[in-house]
């Protein structure tokens, strides 16, 4: 399967530290990996509903909920840019993330089958020094890819308030080099053995 990368930006700023960060990374990817990138604010998806028990699981077929599901399963690699608010993801991306549980039961996608050995990665930018704040966030996408089977690359930190703030961060900027070549290890719950 060819490397398909799909950017789901989970700011509420158009532009901000975490895209710009973002952005930085995706241009070291060969030419040849396809990128998708879906703004949460330009495509809202709405409040999500626990069908869980349900029996009338259907396959949206369009609207934001279907774009998004289809630019999912399209993905090889799937990158969080959630800027660091309240020291988890946005509320975007908890609510795409949210919507991963109903996917599992739609059927005919066979959803976390699909997802097993594809990549989840992060990146956020953060106004504190101490990156340790960020671990909720880290925790979230970490354990998330482990629940689906999924490989986990990490998540690239970077440091910036104000618009642009980041781009002065040049530890970050560094590490973007190179953030998408490593290899990416199976994702595993913190209670798993190695």
């Amino acid at each position: 399967m060819t490397r398909r990368f799909l950017f789901v930006l989970g700011s509420s700023r158009s532009d901000g530290n975490t895209e710009l960060l973002a952005r930085r990374a995706a241009e070291q990817l060969p030419e040849s990996v396809e990128q998708q990138w879906i703004d949460l604010a330009a495509h809202p998806l709405p409040d999500f509903e626990d069908l869980r028990h349900d029996s009338d699981h259907v396959r949206p077929t369009q609207g934001n909920v279907a774009l998004l599901l289809d630019a999912t399963l399209a993905a090889t690699d799937i990158v969080i840019a959630s800027p660091l608010y309240w020291y988890s993801v946005s509320a975007p991306v908890k609510r795409y993330l949210d919507y991963w549980s109903g996917w599992l039961r739609t059927p005919g996608i066979d959803f976390k089958a699909t997802m097993a050995g594809r990549t989840l990665w992060g990146v956020t930018a953060l106004a504190h020094e101490e990156q340790e704040v960020a671990d909720p966030l880290v925790g979230t996408l970490s354990n998330s890819a482990a629940y689906m089977r999924m490989r986990f690359g990490g998540v690239l930190l970077g440091n910036g308030s104000k618009p642009g703030d980041v781009l002065n961060d040049a530890e970050a900027l560094s590490r973007a080099k190179t953030f998408f070549a490593q290899e990416a290890p199976l994702a595993r719950f913190p209670y798993e053995a190695e």
